[in-house]
């Protein structure tokens, strides 16, 4: 019994030690991913991303709608457009295991200085072997009309 308590000891420490070096570089994709979409650089919000395989999802709340999109489609539009962009983050939680991760926050995107879009958005993240790398987005959207 003794030794599955300090077992159980070591791997909690090792994952908390672990953990909060992840959620740093978690928040620090999460940092870059704003500055991508302010600086209308679309190249370096793709590189945020899976190549392989990443999954884009839209869920309208009002009516309940699901819209399938693509980060490639995004960084299209944040590179092209002329609107100020601006995205704000609040209310994040990031888990992690040290392999993979979900960050779940609520957002306003801005456009313009004007409020656009609202509702909450969870990442689900992987570690390869160039660190932390966006698997799927998910977000509900309440926008202005």
């Amino acid at each position: 019994m003794r030794a599955f308590i300090a077992s159980l000891l070591l791997s909690s420490s090792a994952l908390a030690n672990n953990s909060s070096t992840d959620v740093a570089d978690i928040q620090r994709v999460m940092d870059n991913f704003h500055e991508a979409v302010v600086s209308h650089d679309g190249a370096r919000l793709s590189a945020l991303f899976i190549p392989e395989g990443s999954t884009w999802l839209n869920v309208m709340k009002s009516p309940p709608k699901v819209r399938v999109g693509s980060y490639q489609a995004f960084a299209k539009f944040v590179s092209t457009t002329k609107s100020d962009l601006n995205p704000k983050h609040s209310h994040i939680r990031i888990q992690t295991d040290g392999t993979i991760a979900s960050a779940y926050f609520d957002f306003v995107f801005m456009i313009d200085g004007k409020e656009q879009n609202k509702g909450s958005e969870t990442w689900q993240l992987v570690k390869g072997p160039d660190g932390w790398r966006i698997a799927a987005i998910t977000y509900s959207s309440e926008p202005r009309l």
